[in-house]
């Protein structure tokens, strides 16, 4: 599984501590390389880093509290956040704002990686609901959800959104 930031990639695995071991490893090789000098492939392949090449260095890494609210002051003021999220509900995705049942996307059960890039809140007046909602970066490709973006519910965890961020010291 791969992780975006801000058009670089992070190779992850599905565990809690991996975030903040992936960003040590980022500062000990040097910092990372644009997504398309070094772009995803999908394939278990050796390490091509070019440090000569690379455009960010980092400094460390953070966990990010689980309170969404906190949440989107961190964002704000520091920039992306990398977390994993249940990806049930994101395989049948075709756009708006997400928010399945946690039957169908249980919270617990953190599959894949990706970044928090943005929040909103859409009104749908016809049906007197207010909907808040992250905006996030996922590795599929622009063909995917909404241009490669994906809008899920915030403020109640929806399928983990909460349970594992972390982000980068730039």
């Amino acid at each position: 599984m791969a992780i975006t930031t801000n058009g670089f990639f992070v190779f992850l695995q599905s565990d809690e501590w991996f975030f903040l071991y992936s960003f040590r490893a980022i500062e000990q090789l040097g910092g990372l390389e644009l997504e398309t000098d070094y772009p995803y492939e999908g394939e278990d392949d050796k390490c091509v880093f070019n440090k000569s090449i690379a455009r960010v260095q980092i400094s460390g890494a953070v966990n990010i509290t689980s309170n969404e609210t906190d949440m989107a002051k961190w964002l704000v003021n520091h920039g992306p956040i990398s977390i994993g999220i249940n990806a049930n509900a994101m395989q049948f995705y075709m756009g708006g704002i997400s928010h399945p049942w946690k039957m169908l996307c249980n919270p617990t059960n953190l599959d894949h990686g990706v970044l928090i890039v943005g929040y909103g809140a859409k009104d749908y007046p016809l049906f007197h609901k207010h909907l808040p909602y992250w905006t996030i970066k996922n590795s599929w490709g622009k063909s995917w959800g909404e241009q490669g973006y994906y809008r899920v519910y915030r403020g109640d965890g929806t399928c983990g959104v909460n349970k594992m961020a972390s982000s980068s010291v730039v």
